[in-house]
C-alpha cells in the first residue's frame, strides 16, 4: 500500500506540474521604443501680404441722382383724363431713357 501511495503521490505531483505548464505564459513586454528627438522646425516662409487697396468706384461724381418721374401711381391715378396720363406716361419714358443712355455710358466706362 506504501507503495501504491508513493505512486499516487508522484501521479499528484506530475498532474500539478503539468497544470502548470498549460497556465498562458504572460506576454513578453515590448521593447521601449527609442525616441530620437525631431529636429526643430524650419523656420516657414512668412505668408504672402495681402495689400488692399480702397474699392474705388468707376461712377463719375458728376452722375446725377435719379429723376423724380412724373408718371407715379399717385399722379396717373388723380389725372383729369386719357390725355393726361399719356402724356404723363410719355414724359417718364423720355426721362428713364434719359436716365438708362447714362448709366450705359458709365458701365461702359467701368469695364
Amino acid at each position: 500500500m506504501k507503495a501504491h501511495r508513493g505512486i499516487g503521490l508522484a501521479a499528484a505531483t506530475l498532474a500539478l506540474a503539468g497544470c502548470q505548464s498549460l497556465k498562458p505564459k504572460p506576454a513578453p513586454t515590448p521593447p521601449t521604443p527609442v525616441v530620437t528627438p525631431s529636429p526643430p522646425p524650419a523656420a516657414a516662409e512668412p505668408a504672402p501680404r495681402v495689400i488692399r487697396l480702397p474699392a474705388r468706384s468707376c461712377v463719375p461724381r458728376n452722375l446725377p441722382p435719379a429723376p423724380r418721374y412724373p408718371d407715379t401711381d399717385q399722379a396717373l391715378r388723380s389725372a383729369a383724363g386719357a390725355a393726361d396720363r399719356y402724356q404723363l406716361l410719355a414724359a417718364g419714358r423720355l426721362l428713364r431713357q434719359r436716365r438708362l443712355e447714362d448709366l450705359e455710358r458709365v458701365i461702359a466706362a467701368c469695364r
